[in-house]
């Protein structure tokens, strides 16, 4: 399978801070000044004072929180003093499923970088990643920043998130107070101006131009990085066009191109719902959590709050809705406990099966064998997020089933399993179930956990990856 990954690839720089060495940070700044900002957080970084606030408030807190830096002197410090010392790896969702989807068996992954430094490139997978030979002639405006949008930042700037995970128990002293940190979390100043506005490297715009004949999926993300305004002027109404008419013209050459669109967690809800509308007849298949999830209770009308809960009758109803009510062909909601899908059957059942009714015996059989390959590569999906949240690794087909078999599945995903039946009068298969509503049919499977995980970060793009994988091999044997 050959894959194209867009749009967000970066640096992760994970650091984890200790209370003695928050005192001596917090010693180095003004009293006043960051006192003043931990009362009235800024929520951006455009002094190397509102980071050290953001992080002092996250700590007393025990809060997470994600704030952007704009200043080119703030990301030296940070580089300077904690790059060295921290734990490089790769971050961005299409960056963490290129290198899933590399280790799992594609045959070509084709990744969007935004900038190709030595440091980024060392973090991809060496088995299947494909980096495109830059364009001879690069148009003169490619990588050339318009007058009015002269930032900090240039287009070589390396986007490097920088993660600060810190532990709950320690303490620090606030200007003469001891604070306790509550519990854990982790505070991110990202510098990253490039995938804010999903930058799009010239050799992998001209090589999915020249090649989307050869392709058989795009798996895209980051579009919950945008923001509302641009220093140019420009919005991220702009973005989303430019966006959709450069999937358009593949989707163009290529009508059998699989696209899956993987959302995030939108700061914006107004920008959620413009990617969600726009995106929803172009993409084959969408993927969220249950909080992202949530962020879309206008449009299905369930409660957030039992969404959070991961209640199956809630996910389920939601996503239902949804799917329905906005002609989508597949969506995917992958919680901690339990992965469900609802996708258009491309069959024409009775209105008395549709309706929960017993339907004939040609029609149950192509029901079951319908959701059975939905449920294969849901499956797939699971026993990949699992290995690599038990194992930090995914190496190769044999690995990943071995592993898988000494994980348990989800004890609370088998009990919303059970409630699920229930409710939608369903019926079990495999490790799964399945049910028909009008003409969609839902299907659900507990996810599998490890008792003592090495990683937490990326399991959603991981199980997206495999489940994407899975799903293109299958339609092509079909």
């Amino acid at each position: 399978m050959n894959i194209l990954c867009g749009y967000n690839v970066n640096i992760d720089s994970v650091y984890r801070i200790s209370g003695a060495e928050m005192s001596e940070l917090l010693e180095t700044f003004e009293e006043a000044e960051i006192l003043d900002k931990i009362e009235n957080p800024p929520g951006k970084i455009f002094s190397e004072s509102d980071f050290v606030a953001g992080l002092a408030y996250c700590m007393k807190n025990g809060c997470g929180a994600e704030w952007l830096v704009f200043d080119q002197s703030v990301f030296e410090f940070l580089k300077r003093r904690y790059f060295g010392k921290s734990l490089v790896r790769m971050g961005g969702n299409a960056g963490i499923m290129a290198n899933a989807l590399s280790q799992l068996g594609a045959s070509r992954v084709i990744p969007n970088v935004a900038v190709p430094s030595k440091t980024q490139l060392s973090l991809f997978s060496k088995k299947a990643i494909y980096f495109p030979e830059p364009p001879t002639q690069i148009t003169e405006n490619a990588r050339k920043e318009p007058d009015e949008n002269k930032g900090a930042f240039s287009n070589s700037q390396e986007p490097i998130h920088f993660v600060f995970d810190f532990s709950e128990g320690e303490t620090f002293s606030l200007y003469g107070t001891k604070v306790r940190v509550p519990r854990e979390n982790r505070f991110i100043a990202t510098c990253d101006h490039l995938n804010l506005r999903l930058f799009v490297n010239p050799a992998f715009e001209q090589y999915a131009l020249q090649h989307a004949c050869e392709l058989d999926g795009v798996l895209i993300s980051g579009f919950h990085l945008l923001l509302e305004n641009y220093p140019n002027g420009c919005t991220y109404k702009t973005i989303l066009d430019d966006t959709f008419s450069q999937l358009k013209s593949w989707k163009t050459r290529n009508n059998k191109l699989q696209i899956h669109l993987e959302l995030g967690h939108f700061a914006s809800k107004e920008i959620a719902n413009s990617v969600f509308l726009k995106f929803a007849k172009l993409s084959d298949s969408l993927g969220m959590n249950e909080d992202e999830l949530a962020v879309f209770s206008n449009l299905h009308g369930v409660s957030g709050e039992r969404l959070q809960h991961m209640d199956a009758d809630a996910i389920s109803s939601a996503a239902f809705r949804l799917a329905s009510g906005h002609g989508l062909k597949k969506l995917i909601i992958h919680t901690r406990e339990f992965v469900l899908a609802v996708f258009k059957t491309g069959f024409e059942f009775n209105s008395r099966a549709a309706s929960g009714f017993e339907m004939d015996e040609s029609e149950s059989s192509i029901l079951q064998r319908a959701a059975r390959e939905k449920l294969e590569s849901l499956e797939f999906g699971v026993r990949c997020a699992g290995v690599y949240a038990a194992s930090g690794r995914l190496e190769g087909r044999k690995f990943v089933e071995e592993e898988a078999s000494k994980l348990q599945e989800s004890p609370f995903g088998r009990e919303q399993i059970a409630a699920f039946l229930k409710s939608f009068n369903g019926k079990t298969l495999g490790q799964g179930a399945y049910t028909l509503r009008e003409d969609y049919i839902i299907c659900m499977l507990p996810t599998m956990l490890s008792r003592s995980p090495v990683t937490t970060v990326g399991l959603g793009d991981t199980l997206t990856a495999g489940t994407f994988l899975r799903g293109l091999e299958l339609d092509v044997q079909a």
